[in-house]
């Protein structure tokens, strides 16, 4: 029997040969412009990272944690960053490999599951980008655990948070059909929703797990934002249903 993260994994892979909007490369202008200093990324649908939570990214070691796909690397190789990508999905660290040959940077490319152990020593990175993925983990503690663990003292970590708004309402945005949290191992209605509907495994987290955890793990929060889903009966009521978050490693 396939693992949730397995079934992940393959969902995602089917997602990218339809197109999906967040395993879709950037494109070689795109590159270009990051190199002569134009260019933003994002850790939620809509809203661009502020420059000023990364810092001068030149030498800096930079871990992609499940930020695979060729949007957001491909950014910061550009910028001089030395960059690791951990993902799950094999189209995704394809994706990143053909961009990395394409654009002719070197890129640590890394299939390993955030629920377990990441595969690197302590203190290796100085930054961490982790866009909204720890929906398709049901817990999250560890991972803030082991982003404080491979963190340089100073180090930082940017991170896209579901809050758990999207997981009540069905696909139109009118009814709200589930209560929290949306755990489809542990709910069987939940669990054939996510089935029916296609969308893997996914679950919804608190600001507990989400903001607690990194606290919980050592990290000191220095900046928040919230955002919307970019599209749908949400957006246009400007409901924000992630966040976005900056904290460092004392």
């Amino acid at each position: 029997m396939l693992s949730y993260q397995d079934i992940n994994a393959k969902t995602i892979d089917h997602w990218n040969k339809d197109g999906w909007e967040w395993g879709t490369p950037i494109s070689h202008e795109t590159f270009l412009n990051a190199k002569n200093g134009t260019w933003d990324v994002v850790l939620t649908p809509t809203k661009p990272v502020p420059h000023d939570w990364f810092g001068d990214l030149s030498g800096k070691k930079v871990l992609g944690l499940a930020s695979g796909g060729g949007q957001q690397m491909p950014i910061f190789a550009a910028l001089g960053a030395e960059c690791t990508v951990l993902d799950y999905t094999l189209s995704q660290l394809e994706s990143e490999r053909l961009v990395a040959e394409r654009e002719g940077y070197e890129i640590h490319i890394v299939r390993a599951d955030m629920t377990k152990p990441f595969p690197f020593p302590d203190e290796s990175f100085d930054l961490i980008f982790h866009p909204v993925s720890n929906c398709y983990i049901e817990e999250v503690e560890s991972v803030w655990r082991e982003c404080a663990r491979v963190l340089r003292p100073g180090g930082r970590l940017l991170a896209g948070l579901d809050n758990g708004i999207n997981y009540v309402f069905d696909e139109s945005e009118t009814k709200m059909c589930f209560s929290l949290p949306f755990n489809p191992l542990q709910n069987p209605d939940q669990m054939q929703f996510s089935v029916e509907k296609n969308e893997g495994i996914q679950f919804s987290h608190t600001i507990e797990e989400q903001i607690g955890g990194q606290l919980r793990a050592g990290f000191i929060l220095k900046d928040i934002f919230g955002d919307t889903n970019g599209v749908g009966l949400l957006h246009e009521h400007n409901v924000p249903t992630f966040w976005a978050s900056l904290a460092i490693k004392p």
